[in-house]
């Protein structure tokens, strides 16, 4: 049994950790092509996210959704240097938007070098991926464009927040759908595709990425408010500093609303304060950490890992689909 990629997954064929591996390693070596520059400062800022790390979770993904076809097509590799090229590049804008400070344990690029760089250094990660797209073909243009669309929509309705009557949990559930969700299924979707997997098989992982991608959001949303920095590569409580609601803080809204407990209306209040302090921000976090909202929000993250793994039901037993089961446990240990 061999570890690879995020969170620890484990690999107990030699066959599927050689092509994992193999797949891994050039998807890395593709990344940095694909950053590089005429201009080196244009590299020094499209790279330094590259090569802060990250789990390449979307990437891991495409190599074992290819093994239900065949993993040595020439498209696969290259379709999962897209995906990782699209999720970093949201993760330039998104730190502009959120004003992060810390992204995977270094500095963020707008920390760095200003929002104006880390927002045109995105838009040129998204151009290189569909450069990159252009030569898998017609069909994964498409398949990247609505992706994309609905990642943009899912920030958009994140900005704008639930319409009057709207569940905010509901809501909530729908942004990560689109902003998380698409561009993990669209891994799973990537690498069945460009394997010449069954066109059932396909649409199977596909539904498996949406559902999983969906979890490891949610899971995401407990790590910033229960871990710490180094755990987490990120500065706890990010999203309560700048007022974004996110699963545990909507599950208190929630539970505020039907019970009225006074303790629960006073943590609300402190939620809706100015929490740029320092101080009101370390409460806000201490008192998050102990509430049932929490241990809700990781029950949330339980269910949709479980939907995800019982999506794959219908795929034949292989160490691959062990993997992507394996992969549901992981993401749901992310959350404690």
């Amino acid at each position: 049994m061999t570890v690879v990629g995020p969170f620890g997954l484990s690999v107990r064929d030699q066959a599927l950790e050689a092509d994992v591996q193999a797949g891994m390693t050039a998807v890395e070596e593709g990344l940095i092509e694909a950053t590089k520059s005429e201009v080196p400062f244009i590299t020094g800022a499209a790279q330094h996210l590259v090569r802060a790390g990250g789990k390449r979770f979307r990437p891991l993904l495409v190599m074992l959704a290819a093994q239900f076809g065949d993993p040595y097509a020439p498209g696969v590799v290259p379709s999962a240097v897209v995906v990782e090229l699209t999720h970093l590049a949201t993760l330039y804008h998104d730190d502009v938007m959120d004003e992060a400070d810390v992204r995977r344990g270094v500095d963020s690029a707008n920390t760095r070098w200003g929002n104006s760089v880390a927002v045109l250094t995105g838009d040129f990660l998204f151009a290189r991926a569909s450069h990159i797209l252009a030569d898998l073909g017609p069909e994964a243009v498409r398949v990247q464009a609505e992706a994309f669309e609905r990642l943009v929509t899912g920030q958009i309705l994140e900005t704008a927040g639930p319409q009057d009557g709207r569940d905010p949990v509901d809501h909530y559930l729908d942004v990560l759908g689109g902003k998380t969700g698409s561009l993990v299924a669209v891994s799973c979707r990537f690498g069945a595709m460009m394997s010449g997997a069954d066109e059932t098989v396909v649409d199977v992982l596909t539904q498996y990425g949406e559902r999983l991608g969906v979890a490891f959001q949610l899971a995401d949303d407990v790590l910033d408010i229960a871990s710490d920095t180094h755990e987490s590569g990120k500065t706890p409580g990010t999203d309560l500093r700048e007022g974004i609601a996110t699963l545990p803080v909507l599950r208190l809204r929630e539970r505020a609303a039907r019970m009225g407990l006074p303790e629960d209306v006073a943590l609300c209040e402190l939620l809706d304060s100015d929490l740029t302090d320092d101080a009101r921000h370390a409460e806000a976090l201490r008192l998050l950490r102990a509430h049932p909202a929490l241990e809700q929000a990781r029950r949330d993250t339980v269910r949709y890992a479980e939907e995800a793994r019982a999506v794959l039901a219908p795929l034949r037993a292989c160490e691959a689909k062990a993997a992507l089961v394996e992969l549901c446990d992981a993401v749901v240990h992310r959350a404690g």
